[in-house]
């Protein structure tokens, strides 16, 4: 312990020390309880909270077919059973391996560096569901192709570049009602469980049926399509071969109950311990359950599989960007649009509730220490990542998991940011993981997320309503961008018709509950504009430092942080034992936290 005290003692008051505010390093607003070597220990425990995403993203997106070409002809129009667009999506996937990799790791390093905040960063669940299956499609069978798809979403960080910088994203964070917030959230969460419950990218629990929307599978993979219109059902699974599939049975006790237990007891890593622990039974040959069965395309993945550490040059997917727009005009723009609104969504929910945890939140201003530097990291971790062929980048709630071990600046992300780059030379490893192991990871990701329902406002009817067509319109279109212009849309429907027959009545009718309804207003304490605009507007030459007038506010809103300090030090104690800080690691409901801050 001698060894660990003086290291943290001395790297307190370094310039290390005092640029990431930790506990002894004499900055004036040095955070307390922050120490070298409990925010390396925390930086691991978000590496094995958020290291699942290398392999479910890659598998995710290399759905798409990426920069594949499809020659199957009328015959199999989408390449359903083609070894040449099998090899190739391997390879695709291989290159989103490393990609993924790469990209969350600069993006996660330097949001420590930068804007010193304990929180990773990885290309986001759902934004990626979004891209492969809503955009791109399922081998390339939606409305964009892929390169052109890449190039939204580097225009798409840029954009958000821009909106930091002169403070809008904090302003557009804040236009969204709440109940469309919370509502993305679970609609998004019932989207990643479907496709978890698939055979392409889950534990093939579900199929297409033809007399039903959805019918129950479990067959073998060869077997779906057998039943075709000639079973009694219609369904594409035949009846007497449903809920055979050993995959789904291994992905189900060992993915999905194994896991689920290891997190009940709050085990740190426990998502890894479950895809490992069904990747290791898959790998061995010649077995019903292996992921290398003896076909080409089997071989391939095996020869690649035995590398074990190797570095996978990105071949396919990088700088892929199509900009001749010109045929896609419209899809293209309801991409744009929709990334950025989700982006901003997840996101900014995020990194409000993992400040919140941190206790780096101003309760006035309601804005979080190193915001402008977070969104401006992220920004440009969009566009570098659209550059490597990955969907956008965004803030992950798993790190709470390193909060919740102690982590309080930036020294926790960059730790995080270094196990990244060293996973980029395991990619044969991650690249090998089977769709049944990551499946029932998205079903679980999906439970997270679908929590905040409880948050929407049912009593009123003005935010229910369209917060319920938001989460059933994604989950039951396949498409996170007709749920959210169906909620929106409806929320402005309903919203205004009453505003109007209000107005026109002079206030004499209203409905009867209107008091319920959850306040919305455009306003954000401290002004729009950043604090770096501020006192460049004000003439201050070193504008881009902090002064004493950042911290001046009216005696009322002095008074108000005094209290709220005083509750804050009564409320806490040692770590992780604090009243409820076990219970935020994991848990995805960004959308409360930010929402009982800033509405």
């Amino acid at each position: 312990m001698g060894f660990i005290d003086n290291t943290n003692r001395k790297v307190a008051r370094s310039a290390v020390g005092r640029w990431f505010k930790l506990e002894g390093s004499g900055h004036p607003k040095e955070r307390k309880g922050s120490l070298f070597f409990t925010e390396m220990r925390a930086g691991l425990a978000t590496f094995f909270a958020m290291a699942y995403i290398i392999a479910v993203n890659a598998s995710i997106v290399s759905d798409s077919g990426g920069t594949c070409v499809c020659n199957g002809g009328k015959e199999d129009p989408i390449c359903l059973d083609n070894l040449e667009y099998s090899l190739c999506q391997g390879e695709v996937k291989r290159d989103l391996i490393t990609a993924t990799a790469a990209i969350s790791a600069f993006a996660t390093f330097f949001m420590g560096l930068c804007a010193n905040l304990p929180v990773g960063l990885a290309p986001g669940m759902g934004l990626n569901a979004y891209f492969a299956y809503t955009v791109v499609g399922f081998h390339g069978a939606g409305t964009v192709p892929y390169g052109v798809a890449l190039t939204a979403i580097f225009v798409e960080g840029f954009i958000f570049f821009a909106l930091a910088l002169f403070g809008m994203r904090q302003w557009l964070a804040r236009a969204i009602p709440r109940s469309i917030k919370l509502a993305t959230s679970v609609g998004i969460g019932f989207f990643l469980t479907l496709i978890g419950f698939t055979y392409s990218e889950g534990i093939g629990l579900v199929t297409g049926g033809k007399s039903v929307p959805l019918a129950l599978a479990g067959c073998m993979a060869d077997q779906v399509g057998l039943g075709g219109g000639d079973t009694p059902d219609g369904v594409t699974c035949p009846d007497g071969n449903k809920m055979r599939r050993p995959e789904m049975w291994i992905g189900i006790f060992c993915g999905g109950v194994f896991t689920t237990i290891l997190m009940m007891y709050r085990v740190k890593g426990a998502i890894i311990a479950g895809i490992l622990l069904v990747s290791i039974i898959s790998w061995p040959r010649g077995t019903p359950v292996t992921y290398f069965p003896y076909t080409p395309a089997g071989d391939d993945s095996f020869d690649f599989f035995r590398k074990v550490v190797d570095f996978h040059q990105i071949k396919r997917t990088l700088n892929v960007q199509e900009w001749n727009i010109g045929g896609f005009g419209g899809q293209f723009g309801l991409a744009l649009i929709t990334f950025l609104y989700v982006d901003i969504l997840d996101t900014t929910g995020t990194l409000y509730s993992m400040a919140a945890y941190a206790d780096l939140v101003d309760p006035v201003t309601n804005d979080f220490e190193g915001s402008t530097a977070a969104y401006m990291v992220d920004s440009i971790s969009i566009s570098i990542g659209a550059v490597f062929g990955s969907p956008p980048v965004t803030a992950f709630i798993e790190s709470g998991a390193g909060i919740g071990e102690g982590g309080k600046t930036g020294l926790t992300a960059m730790a995080t940011g270094i196990c990244f780059f060293i996973s980029i030379f395991f990619s044969p490893i991650f690249a090998s993981i089977p769709p049944w192991a990551t499946g029932c990871v998205l079903i679980l990701v999906g439970s997270m997320m679908v929590r905040s329902v409880t948050e929407i406002n049912w009593s009123y009817m003005g935010d229910s309503v369209p917060a319920f067509v938001c989460i059933v319109v994604m989950a039951f279109t396949y498409s996170i961008a007709d749920g959210l212009i169906g909620g929106i849309f409806m929320y402005i429907i309903l919203n205004t018709i009453v505003w109007l027959v209000e107005l026109a009545s002079g206030g004499r009718i209203v409905p009867p509950n209107k008091a319920d309804k959850d306040p919305w207003t455009w306003r954000i304490p401290g002004g729009v504009l950043p604090t770096w605009l501020q006192r460049l507007i004000k003439g201050k030459k070193n504008f881009w430092r902090e002064d004493a007038t950042d911290s001046e506010l009216e005696p009322e809103h002095a008074q108000g942080i005094e209290k709220i300090q005083g509750q804050t030090e009564q409320g806490k104690t040692s770590g992780s034992d604090r009243p409820g800080s076990a219970e935020k690691v994991g848990v995805y409901e960004p959308a409360k936290v930010s929402d009982d801050k800033i509405a």
